[in-house]
């Protein structure tokens, strides 16, 4: 959390005398950080750790505050002095100013611990998260509940029902304690009780109980939300999804009758000074907790929507894909809106695009930031599954969406109206089923003759996915896989063994293929595309086999009407 909430201004500046001692004792020219531990109830302080260069902490500090780290530590060691440095983001101050902040900052680490079998969920002095998000707000409740909406996108905010109550878990922390105390508070679990157990500050707990005690109000009050409820649970963080699960609505029906008695976000800037000097400065954020906006909306911006957070299966490479298409709107002389909140990416640098909006990909917040901004189209290619999961609620509202129509995309990821176009196509695929008890899925099993891939619904890029071999096998992995329902169905598919996966990126303008690279797996089908080795051109398919590929690449791209990038796997 930046600024720090819960030390005292005399542990502030003991702290930062401190730093400015070490740096003067070490002659460090440029960037240094260093690391403390502060005893909660003295000011007994250790100092863990001091790096003389840049570190993944000063990233963050750089994109929390503005201030541009790396900048300005390369023009130190060219022996430029601090008085001459101009801080870009302001345009108006120099480097010598201290960024001073008017708004919060929350960092969550994202664990992928789900994805392995007997791994340890603790979290301690070794590092397992594979990605951060960094969330801005006006208050630390807003911050908070937007931070944890963007580690995980099926989480609606601090909400206390994703996990029971386990005390050992308070004690220990594992990578989902979050939720357990969210839990804890809503079970009438007193601060005091909580700060024994979790050793957490009063303060956030304080905060925290804040958010719970509105969840409780909302739930009781029902359906006939008043401007001032709405407004207040806004300024709490809470999504429209958060409050439509609380009254027991849709989040389409909050959303109407909150821009029907206008409680509508604000958009700030981050300029470093906190509004003390005037600053042009593009790196914005929204919020409720505000009276007007930073900035003006003049339209005229193609927007392009970031991957989000990094995690297995989705990491840098969209990163570079959403850097390729800010750098070529820009030589076309298009005005760009980059939505991101990754601090790990170079998307979300200040001079990457014309406006950048730290914020989280959710239908709700890229709909409020499209409203206001008002502009020409929004690119959702180029950041992997997340923004593509939006792509129809954005075009339900009339959202402009540019490449691939919303409804194609659709089609695509829809299981049922892919196999069925595949059919009317002629295309061959491994024969599947969607099934939703047990004996139905051994009858399929035996029917279509093992071995099966069994995939459970709502799980991201192989998670609990498994080659069941016998009816015993396929038991055991059922059972795991939670339960199968209705709700929740199982889907299953012969396993092809011994065939070999091919992979077929392409390129098209309106159904029409510009460039396509075929590659192939030298494991055998079953290892994940991200787990195998890849080689292209391919050395292994004969001729007859290579254009069979192409013509089905040739055929999908023009019944899906593709404009833009796409991906297909294949058993060959």
């Amino acid at each position: 959390v930046a600024p720090s909430q819960t030390l005292s201004n005399r542990e502030y500046n003991m702290l930062r005398t401190t730093a400015i001692n070490v740096i003067r004792h070490f002659g460090v020219v440029g960037e240094c950080n260093i690391q403390y531990a502060l005893n909660p109830i003295s000011e007994e302080y250790y100092i863990i750790e001091v790096n003389a260069r840049l570190s993944r902490s000063s990233a963050l500090a750089s994109k929390a505050t503005g201030y541009p780290l790396a900048y300005v530590a390369a023009k130190l060691s060219l022996g430029i002095p601090l008085p001459d440095i101009k801080n870009l983001v302001t345009g108006v101050t120099t480097a010598c100013f201290e960024p001073s902040l008017d708004y919060c900052v929350v960092k969550i680490p994202r664990w992928d611990l789900a994805k392995f079998t007997r791994v340890s969920k603790n979290i301690g002095s070794s590092m397992k998260s594979v990605g951060e998000v960094m969330a801005i707000g006006r208050t630390f409740e807003e911050a908070f509940q937007k931070a944890l909406r963007m580690v995980d996108e099926t989480v609606e905010g601090f909400d206390p029902y994703i996990k029971k109550v386990n005390e050992n878990e308070l004690i220990q922390p594992t990578d989902k304690r979050t939720f357990v105390l969210a839990a804890a508070l809503k079970e009438n679990y007193s601060i005091n009780k909580l700060y024994e157990l979790t050793k957490i500050d009063h303060w956030f707990l304080y905060k925290m109980k804040n958010i719970i005690d509105y969840l409780s109000l909302l739930e009781k009050h029902g359906n006939n939300l008043t401007y001032e409820l709405l407004l207040k649970a806004k300024q709490l963080g809470f999504s429209d999804k958060q409050i439509a699960a609380a009254i027991k609505s849709t989040d389409l029906a909050v959303r109407c009758h909150r821009e029907e008695i206008d409680v509508t976000p604000f958009v700030k800037q981050i300029d470093t000074v906190a509004g003390e000097w005037p600053a042009s400065t593009n790196y914005l954020y929204t919020t409720y907790n505000a009276t007007s906006h930073d900035i003006d909306f003049p339209g005229n911006f193609t927007m392009v929507v970031g991957s989000g957070v990094y995690r297995i299966g989705s990491s840098v490479e969209f990163d570079w894909c959403a850097v390729g298409c800010l750098r070529e709107l820009r030589n076309l002389g298009r005005s760009t809106i980059m939505i991101n909140y990754n601090p790990e990416t170079v998307s979300t640098d200040y001079d990457m695009c014309d406006r950048l909006y730290f914020e989280e990909i959710s239908f709700e917040v890229v709909m409020d930031i499209y409203q206001l901004e008002n502009p020409e189209g929004i690119i959702l290619s180029m950041g992997g599954q997340l923004p593509n999961n939006i792509a129809m609620d954005l075009h339900r509202q009339q959202a402009r969406v540019l490449g691939t129509s919303p409804e194609f995309i659709d089609s695509a990821e829809n299981r049922f109206k892919f196999s069925r176009m595949l059919d009317r196509k002629g295309i061959l695929q491994p024969r599947w089923k969607e099934l939703t008890n047990l004996q139905s899925a051994i009858e399929f099993c035996e029917e279509a003759g093992y071995p099966c891939l069994v995939r459970p619904s709502y799980v991201l890029s192989g998670a609990a996915m498994n080659v069941a071999y016998s009816n015993q096998d396929l038991e055991t992995y059922l059972n795991a896989a939670s339960e199968v329902s209705k709700e929740h169905p199982v889907v299953i598919s012969k396993f092809l063994t011994e065939a070999k996966e091919i992979d077929v990126d392409a390129v098209a303008a309106e159904g029409e293929i510009l460039c396509m690279a075929v590659c192939e797996h030298v494991e055998n089908a079953g290892v994940h595309s991200g787990d195998a080795t890849l080689v292209t051109p391919p050395q292994d398919i004969n001729a007859e086999t290579l254009e069979k590929i192409k013509e089905i690449v040739r055929d999908l791209a023009a019944l899906l009407d593709v404009t833009g990038p796409f991906n297909m796997q294949l058993i060959a």
